[in-house]
């Protein structure tokens, strides 16, 4: 990822909110700002025009755009003002609708239309190419990953390098010994190359399992304790080994490299968004 997808990523990162169902969502009042729109009528206006395309396209509009009111302080009064629960595809169609002279704009048109594809995948992953897995299956990993890293870090694992020894475990509990540095070498992946973008979708999914028990575990537990955090991941990781054993799977180490790396496959679906 570049630096500019990075600085989109972070920024409309810090602006989600989660509801209490567990949906995510954004405000329209933040929205505004970040998107470089100083007056609301103006930014209303690009609203309008992203509700009648949801329309258009056959989508609820009240799904994706929710009318809230909140409270504001205007001198010693308060009053209410309009504002909007907006779901990634409403951003998306704030973005699409918004002023493409506007760099914010730009940024906002790439990393909505991206994360709305993900989302896409990974609901309807049965009709899913392999080459569409892979791109599903990495993103909930990213996420998971996210989650794994601070339930580590409650149960004590601080450091860069403590969570190196933490990750260490979990990849040998599963690839039967082999730590990260051995599974690089394995697939012969060059320094710079994540092994978990060289994964098919297989070895991914076992990954995935064994980031998501982990940090069902530690937090159930209550695990405390770096060492006691790095046994539970090994644990894990070895008990997934053994369930694929015992469903008669190839072990993850011996399953074939992708040709593709997650990152070329992301290129080439870019490339395929309207511009």
């Amino acid at each position: 990822m570049n630096e500019i997808e990075n600085i989109s990523e972070s920024l409309f990162e810090s602006i989600k909110h989660i509801n209490e169902y567990g949906q995510e969502y954004w405000t329209a009042r933040e929205l505004q700002p970040v998107l470089e729109y100083k007056q609301w009528r103006q930014f209303f206006d690009v609203i309008t025009k992203a509700k009648d395309s949801c329309n258009t396209s056959g989508g609820k509009v009240s799904d994706h755009f929710a009318d809230v009111r909140k409270i504001v302080k205007a001198g010693a009064a308060s009053k209410p003002v309009e504002d909007y629960h907006l779901s990634r595809y409403a951003c998306y169609l704030i973005a699409m609708n918004g002023d493409p002279r506007k760099k914010a704009i730009a940024l906002a048109q790439t990393y909505f239309a991206v994360k709305t594809r993900q989302q896409e995948l990974i609901e309807n992953y049965e009709r899913l190419t392999e080459e569409e897995k892979r791109l599903a299956i990495r993103q909930q990993m990213k996420e998971h990953n996210k989650s794994l890293y601070a339930a580590a870090k409650d149960a004590g694992v601080e450091s860069p390098k403590e969570y190196a020894i933490f990750t260490d475990h979990g990849y040998m509990g599963l690839y039967g010994g082999l730590r990260q540095k051995d599974i690089h070498q394995r697939k012969g992946l060059k320094k710079s190359q994540k092994i978990l973008n060289h994964m098919n979708s297989e070895e991914l999914a076992a990954n995935l399992f064994r980031a998501t028990q982990t940090e069902a575990k530690l937090r159930r537990e209550k695990v405390q304790g770096k060492e006691n955090a790095n046994a539970t991941h090994y644990e894990v990781g070895r008990k997934v080994r053994q369930t694929i054993a015992d469903l008669g799977g190839t072990m993850p180490e011996d399953l074939p490299t992708p040709e593709k790396s997650i990152k070329q496959i992301e290129r080439e679906q870019k490339k395929k968004l309207p511009n």
